[in-house]
């Protein structure tokens, strides 16, 4: 299953987006700890050329410690860009990414000029929140679904820096289907565009493969079912999620399974590292050729028509 979500205020964000990058300093990206890749916005990466960047790994209480290190790591390597892993319970570590921005543009410092920073991040990724610990003050609408700053607003922090937020955006076009789920299960998505049972087999295979134990702790297992089916019906059981004849209401326990993912209940998880990054993008690039070459086979046999 292809999972989408691009409401027409995105569309939109995305247009200013691309009108404002040129007169900005630099860009401070806010992504999800759980899914360093998958909230990583292409039009970025596409668009910044030699823009400072600095990624700002939120949720870092709810992902992977080992796993976090490891991307912070890889970034270490590339031009102009560092990264912060934070979370909610740090406003102080949050507050680091005023200094930051001055040592990533020293000569603005040294000039007392003000920087002028991007700040973005996929919906519901925190990024209204992460705005209000640095200005001090409540100047960002904060609400835990996604879509909730809907227009750009320009915020003079006092400190030589100066912020313009922007919506929450996602793409038009996510290529990569396991980017898809994953934005689903860490609520980047609107729950009313979920399958919330196809989303939850896809959670528990990555679980069931990466972090066993976790599932056992937490669900108070022996011994782990192979297949997904046979874990959904379980606990399903165990926790009362039962229809009519017995049978486990899926829809139900898929709920709560992914409720308990967001929330933190079965420990810090993160889905995917740089390597799995590279694969995938790899994948995602002889994808998109095939449909190129498909396209332009179609185009090919309309001309052929038309000259007939």
């Amino acid at each position: 299953m292809q999972i989408q979500w691009y409401p027409g205020h995105m569309y939109k964000a995305s247009l200013a987006f691309k009108e404002t990058l040129p007169s900005v300093d630099l860009i401070i990206e806010i992504l999800d700890a759980r899914i360093p890749y998958s909230s990583e916005n292409p039009m970025v990466a596409d668009l910044r050329g030699d823009k400072p960047c600095i990624k700002v790994l939120n949720k870092s209480d709810l992902g992977d410690e080992t796993l976090i290190e490891e991307w912070q790591d890889y970034w270490q390597h590339e031009d102009n860009v560092r990264s912060l892993a934070v979370n909610m319970n740090e406003p102080d570590k949050i507050k680091q990414i005023v200094s930051l921005c001055k040592k990533m543009l020293p000569e603005k410092a040294i000039k007392d000029r003000p920087i002028h920073a991007m700040i973005m991040g996929i919906p519901n990724v925190g990024k209204s929140t992460i705005i209000n610990i640095l200005a001090g003050r409540k100047v960002a609408k904060t609400g835990n679904e996604p879509a909730v700053t809907k227009r750009q607003q320009r915020i003079d922090l006092d400190n030589g820096v100066v912020l313009l937020d922007t919506p929450g955006v996602l793409w038009p076009n996510i290529e990569n289907e396991h980017s898809g789920y994953r934005l689903a299960a860490t609520g980047a998505i609107k729950d009313t565009a979920l399958d919330y049972p196809d989303v939850a087999f896809y959670v528990i295979e990555y679980l069931l493969e990466q972090y066993p134990e976790r599932l056992k702790q937490r669900y108070q297992l022996d011994s782990l079912p192979s297949e997904e089916y046979d874990f959904f019906q379980q606990i399903g059981q165990s926790r009362g999620c039962l229809r009519g004849g017995g049978d486990v209401d899926l829809e139900k326990i898929s709920k709560i399974l992914i409720a308990e993912l967001r929330s933190g209940l079965l420990g810090g998880v993160t889905f995917e590292t740089p390597k799995m990054m590279k694969v995938e993008k790899a994948l995602v690039e002889v994808k998109r050729a095939k449909k190129l070459a498909k396209e332009a086979t179609r185009k090919n046999k309309n001309k052929r028509k038309v000259r007939r």
